[in-house]
């Protein structure tokens, strides 16, 4: 695992918020993959939130399309 404190921000503005688009995507994209994870074990949406330090209704107002996705697989 990267520990954080090694990367450094880029000083040019461009290239920062280019990192910062690119690190939500990830973010987002292992967000997900978690979730459809979690939902196949058969976790609750409470545990979920929990896990992720949201309410329920956060998360699966967020997140509902990956239960669709781990419905119609």
């Amino acid at each position: 695992m990267v520990d954080l404190r090694d990367i450094t921000v880029p000083t040019d503005p461009d290239e920062a918020l280019a990192a910062v688009v690119a690190l939500r995507r990830l973010a987002d994209s292992i967000e997900r993959q978690a979730v459809r994870s979690a939902l196949r074990q058969g976790w609750p949406w409470s545990r979920i939130a929990q896990a992720l330090g949201i309410t329920k209704q956060a998360a699966h107002k967020r997140l509902s399309d990956v239960a669709a996705d781990n419905s119609s697989t």
